[in-house]
């Protein structure tokens, strides 16, 4: 596996204290498409800082991982393949770059985080300070990742581009930056079919979780407060276990948060790289929109950490209880909900959106899957069926198939009672059917 490395940012001003800052960008994603506006925007506040951004395999610049002929099935790699690929890169570019024994910092983004955590805790003595980028210690679950791969290997990259272009972006950013976006997604559908299908494989293997407490570098965790794929309890959760890393959150961003909020992640690293403090500490906020200075992230503020929001107040707990409510319910539901409340009934919304929603929802030790899993069950065994036509659907948008929403009623006939069972089919046809009749409804070309 042979990795391609770009220079993104070079000195302009000679330096006694020259560094190297080595960034790893998200599947599907160039390194120069990710990363290049952030870089630039670096080397602004960090002049003497070299910048150099390495490609995923098959990825921009980078060749293909090599596969059989008239093959229609990725070889797999591990994580630990792909961190030692980004090491022998930068073993064989560095000399030419810098002089021996240049500090050398290291950033990534979803993949590229996870090749940075893998980076530090088998090579800790090459890196110095680590920036990890809406990522997690585990991503998603290792069923939809090998599907994901199967499917991308028998039918290329183009089957993602709907989806990610659903995923990776803050409402509003397509259309304030276009040529951004566009050329995200090209680089998704210029990227080899095999070698992506490849990086879903040590995805669906990776999961450093118990191993966090071992990183021995300084680490920031940075997340949006819009990722769905790695929302900011997964970074939270690396925050908690990583001893003394740093936690900040862009409000507004999604999954590509160095694209998205360029000026405000080279804030974030030039404060991180230079030793300073980040905003609030543990836990902060910038907007994406917004700037982050030499002197701190912009907006500081409490953030959910990996035991839920109990540091921060009441109205801290319920507004991140009410964004989760809105992600997994949808905001038409929740506005349907909120526009019922009278005075009789607002204590007990409070206290569902702030319980429920802002301190169990946002936890970090169950994935939205697993948690919608769970809450299926729960209201077939309670009996409970407008609360469960309600998660059916909400099921659907954590991630949940069809075909395992049905694995979750069939075990529940063992489990809870075959009449149960039998009610829960019956509420969860008609919730997906009437899932079926609104995605028809605003989609005229199935009608």
């Amino acid at each position: 596996m042979e990795l391609t490395a770009s220079v993104l940012a070079a000195p302009t001003t000679p330096a006694d204290e020259a560094r190297v800052l080595v960034v790893l960008p998200s599947l599907g994603t160039s390194v120069a498409a990710l990363w290049q506006q952030a870089a630039s925007a670096f080397a602004a506040v960090s002049p003497e800082t070299t910048v150099i951004g390495i490609d995923l395999p098959g990825h921009g610049r980078s060749t293909p991982i090599t596969v059989p002929p008239e093959t229609s099935v990725a070889p797999r790699i591990t994580m630990s393949d792909l961190a030692e690929a980004v090491l022998s890169t930068l073993d064989r570019v560095l000399p030419d770059v810098v002089a021996p024994g240049t500090p050398v910092d290291l950033a990534g983004d979803s993949i590229g985080g996870a090749t940075a955590m893998q980076l530090a805790l088998d090579h800790a003595d090459r890196f110095g300070r680590i920036a990890v980028f809406c990522t997690g210690a585990k991503i998603g679950e290792a069923t939809a990742w090998e599907e994901r791969a199967q499917t991308v290997a028998t039918s290329g990259t183009p089957t993602q581009i709907i989806g990610s272009a659903q995923r990776w972006f803050g409402e509003g950013f397509m259309d304030r930056e276009p040529e951004a976006s566009a050329a995200l997604l090209h680089s998704l559908q210029d990227a080899d079919r095999f070698s992506y299908a490849s990086l879903c494989y040590a995805l669906a293997d990776f999961d450093v979780r118990e191993r966090l407490p071992e990183i021995t570098r300084p680490v920031l965790a940075v997340a949006g407060s819009e990722d769905q794929p790695t929302p900011a309890t997964k970074l939270a959760e690396i925050a908690n276990a990583v001893p003394g890393a740093l936690l900040e959150v862009i409000e507004g961003a999604a999954h590509l948060v160095p694209a998205e909020a360029p000026a405000v992640t080279a804030g974030l690293l030039h404060d991180f790289f230079g030793g300073k403090g980040l905003g609030a500490g543990a836990g902060g906020t910038a907007a994406a929109g917004g700037s982050a200075g030499a002197d701190g992230a912009a907006g500081a503020a409490a953030l959910p950490t990996a035991s839920g929001p109990r540091e921060a107040s009441r109205d801290e707990v319920r507004e991140a209880g009410m964004t989760v409510r809105r992600e997994v319910l949808s905001d038409a539901h929740v506005d349907r909900a909120n526009a019922k409340v009278d005075d009789f009934t607002s204590d007990f919304q409070d206290l569902i959106t702030r319980y429920a929603w802002g301190e169990i929802w946002t936890r970090p030790g169950l994935d939205r899957r697993m948690r919608s899993a769970i809450t299926l069950t729960a209201m077939i065994a309670g009996g409970h069926e407008a609360e469960l036509a309600m998660h059916v659907k909400a099921a659907l948008r954590n991630g949940l198939t069809r075909d395992e929403i049905k694995e979750v009623l069939l075990q529940s006939a063992i489990y809870c009672s075959v009449p149960s069972a039998n009610t829960a089919f019956s509420v969860a046809s008609q919730a997906l059917a009437e899932v079926d009749a609104e995605a028809n409804a605003d989609d005229p070309s199935e009608s």
